[in-house]
């Protein structure tokens, strides 16, 4: 009996590594061992990664691909050797919708950016000379989606990256060694809303954002809206009826507060000029960011774990495509560095006001720890840095492999 006549293509098979960085983990690229038309911007490049992940899938499982079902795992990367002067790498991130089908680069996943410069090192994109037999490697990325300079200190053993170690990572279930990362001038200098100052695209530390009545009661909720890491609007927890100690389970499965969020994600974006009409957010699902700040309580992580409200100096809940986050995204952890060491933003008065060069947050998962330096120059802010610890680890390494005539 023939089953079926038609003669079809074998699979492509493409070097790729699939990593593990800080609370996220994604399909990882050297740029030249894509196929030649994936090699630059566009559609092929989309329609490989799409299929890649598993997507679009309306089951939204990714069951068919690498991903994850989530937006913490529905990421790509490709890293290539950089023009750049004084860098090593370029680092481009993509990441893919679940169930559409898009790749969103609008903007920089920050957990996988500890994992470039061990990727670098390891594929062999990093200058020989630049890594120490032991001790500390200092890898320069370029983040190309945002055009800004990431710094990652990659510990080395013997000439290898050294991958394993007891630093733990509230999010992560195992320890590994620890990275530091840190994020060089991390306004990203997107919307038009000011010609002066980036970092607050408004010109506004705390804006009035008006919404729709039918979204939140009084059609209005006090906003910082801030681009620093990635672009992000924060808003007081209770302005939203939430305390701040929310699990995912809380708002993933409230349809009405999900559409609640999106809402205000997209008059948000509206307002940081980042799209110029509302309906242009469902193409744009990375970025902006909205999250939600309250001043410390209690509460139990989703691993059970007691956080006390004297071991955190906020609590902030943030959403990812559209859900909420298990733990906290990588870029968001530096909007929120970057604000609380702005005197009179929500995220800064949540944490009790005042001078601050870090805090330390309660998120679904637990705590994390993240340092910004902030100055005030003729009545501008910036911030020339915002660091925190991650890990990293390769999870596999060889061939991901797709339909040869996909896309």
């Amino acid at each position: 009996m023939i089953i079926n006549s038609r003669a079809y293509l074998p699979q492509l098979k493409i070097p790729a590594t699939y990593m593990r960085g800080g609370t996220s983990k994604g399909v990882f690229f050297n740029l030249l061992d894509l196929p030649e038309a994936a090699q630059v911007a566009g559609s092929a490049r989309d329609a490989l990664l799409l299929r890649v992940i598993g997507s679009p899938d309306p089951y939204g499982k990714q069951t068919d691909g690498m991903g994850g079902a989530t937006s913490s795992t529905s990421k790509t990367v490709i890293v290539s050797a950089t023009d750049k002067a004084d860098h090593d790498v370029d680092y481009l991130f993509g990441q893919v919708s679940i169930d559409k089908p898009f790749v969103d680069w609008s903007g920089n996943c920050g957990n996988l950016s500890a994992a470039v410069g061990s990727f670098a090192i390891t594929s062999g994109l990093v200058d020989v000379s630049r890594i120490p037999e032991n001790g500390i490697a200092i890898v320069r990325i370029w983040q190309a989606n945002i055009g800004k300079t990431i710094i990652a200190h990659v510990p080395m053993t013997n000439g290898l990256v050294q991958e394993t170690g007891d630093f733990e990572l509230d999010g992560v279930t195992f320890p590994a060694a620890e990275v530091l990362v840190e994020f060089m001038h991390p306004a990203d200098g997107e919307g038009t809303c000011s010609t002066t100052n980036n970092l607050f695209p408004t010109g506004n530390l705390i804006d009035d954002l008006v919404v729709p009545e039918s979204v939140v009661a009084g059609g209005q909720l006090k906003a910082t809206m801030i681009n620093a890491g990635i672009p992000t609007i924060f808003i007081n927890a209770e302005d939203v009826g939430y305390t701040g100690s929310e699990l995912q389970e809380a708002i993933n499965n409230d349809i009405k507060a999900l559409a609640m969020f999106e809402a205000i994600r997209a008059y948000g974006a509206v307002k940081m000029g980042l799209i110029t009409d509302i309906s242009e957010a469902e193409q744009r699902q990375h970025t902006p960011k909205v999250a939600f700040v309250a001043k410390p309580a209690d509460y139990i992580s989703s691993s059970d774990k007691r956080i006390a409200a004297s071991d955190i100096d906020l609590s902030v809940r943030a959403l990812s495509m559209g859900k909420l986050h298990h733990a906290m995204m990588g870029t968001a952890a530096v909007a929120i560095g970057a604000a609380a060491a702005v005197p009179g933003t929500l995220v800064n008065l949540a944490a009790g006001g005042g001078n601050r060069d870090s805090v330390n947050f309660g998120h679904p998962s637990g705590t994390l720890r993240v340092g910004a330096q902030a100055s005030e120059v003729d009545g501008q802010w910036t911030v020339t840095k915002a660091s925190m610890s991650r890990s990293a680890r390769i999870l596999m390494e060889g061939w991901v492999r797709i339909p040869a005539d996909n896309g």
